[in-house]
């Protein structure tokens, strides 16, 4: 899954969809285009928060279409699950309201594949109850997204463990490679991040045997309206996936151990 954070314009996500699928095209990987059509969980009054939603949504239907790719968006409220589906392939419930019942079951019920992010503040083990919510409205179609734990007020660190741990509830597991290195709660409002570090969570990932990573890339983060603290810079994704294929199939070739 690999995307800007935010749809900020109607021409930026046909320009770095076509640049990411020319890249997973040329190494055979399965690409979901990501986008978010509304950023509702800013720190700060004045941060961007999108282009309007029917408008964004369309964006992203129109990048899908263009490209014949599947696309993924998150939603925030239960109302927002119905509209969201007629526009994308993927649900995404942001990571702090993966406890949220009404949500998961509404997105649920719409029979899309839902991507679930492991809350910053729960244990591996606990995402097994958002699976069952999920499971309970009789939607099987699930993945579970890594994105780091909280490690005080500023900072959060992956415990590869959880992604074993989460493979067990017989869900894809995906690491988010790029927010797993969010450093929180600045004091500038604006959430900070450790960029330089993608490449060490990513290859960590794939070399345990995450199914997939998700990453915000953008061509000029510096500037990004979303996240940019924490993007890939999009120059940087074909040379980081060239690697990771490597690993993976290093890995795959290479006996477990006990």
């Amino acid at each position: 899954m690999a995307g800007p954070c935010a749809v900020e314009n109607e021409e930026m996500p046909l320009q770095i969809a076509e640049r990411i699928k020319s890249i997973t095209d040329k190494l055979e990987i399965p690409f979901i285009f990501k986008a978010s059509y509304r950023k509702a969980n800013r720190t700060r009054i004045d941060s961007f928060t999108g282009i309007g939603d029917e408008k964004a949504l369309k964006v992203i239907k129109n990048v899908g279409n263009t490209f014949n790719i599947p696309t993924v968006t998150d939603i925030h409220e239960s109302v927002e699950a119905a509209m969201a589906a007629e526009y994308v392939d993927v649900l995404q419930i942001p990571a702090f309201l993966c406890r949220q019942s009404d949500l998961l079951i509404a997105a649920a019920k719409t029979g899309k594949v839902v991507n679930v992010k492991k809350g910053q503040f729960l244990s591996a083990g606990s995402m097994k109850f958002a699976v069952e919510k999920i499971n309970s409205a009789g939607n099987n179609k699930v993945i579970l997204t890594e994105r780091g734990t909280m490690l005080g007020y500023q900072d959060l660190v992956v415990d590869f463990r959880g992604i074993s741990v989460m493979q067990s509830f017989g869900t894809p597991v995906v690491l988010d490679i790029t927010h797993s290195l969010q450093q929180p709660n600045q004091s500038a409002g604006v959430t900070g991040g450790q960029p330089q570090l993608i490449s060490t969570i990513a290859k960590a990932g794939i070399a345990v045997g995450v199914d997939g990573i998700f990453v915000e890339t953008h061509p000029d983060p510096a500037n990004a309206k979303s996240d940019g603290a924490n993007m890939l810079h999009l120059d940087k994704l074909e040379e980081l996936l060239e690697q990771l294929v490597a690993i993976r199939r290093a890995t795959q070739s290479t006996p477990a151990s006990i």
